[in-house]
């Protein structure tokens, strides 16, 4: 992403794992970013025009990111990867797209706000992004 790839290519058969591991990590960096008295990092969904929105009415991709997100910030694991078989099950490829891009972003924006802090963030986060 950071090299402007518009389409990122991730085989269908390792999408799974990499999002559960992006998600995964992003939950991290949410624990750590919330923990100490630093102010709670805040979930919002915006729509196109950037107003605001209450998750149910998101488009999907952007519903079952922030579920996924919050199943593994909770430690549910199981309810996270269940977000995303559902998701492989019935989505089409561009929401599946999306939900992928989705993960890479908070990926992203979570690490460089954790090394904004001088919180940690997973090795091979910083070797690919820093």
């Amino acid at each position: 992403m950071r090299a402007g790839v518009d389409e990122p290519t991730v085989p269908d058969d390792d999408a799974r794992d990499v999002m559960l591991l992006l998600f995964h990590e992003c939950s991290s960096m949410v624990s750590a970013l919330s923990s100490g008295g630093m102010a709670p990092v805040k979930m919002q969904v915006f729509d196109n025009a950037g107003n605001e929105v209450p998750i149910d009415e998101a488009d999907p991709p952007v519903r079952t990111a922030v579920r996924v997100l919050l199943a593994e910030v909770h430690g549910d694991s199981e309810a996270a990867r269940a977000h995303i078989e559902i998701a492989l099950a019935s989505a089409a490829p561009e929401e599946m797209d999306t939900l992928m891009v989705q993960a890479l972003r908070w990926t992203m924006r979570l690490s460089e706000e954790c090394r904004n802090r001088d919180l940690p963030v997973a090795d091979w986060i910083t070797a690919a992004l820093f």
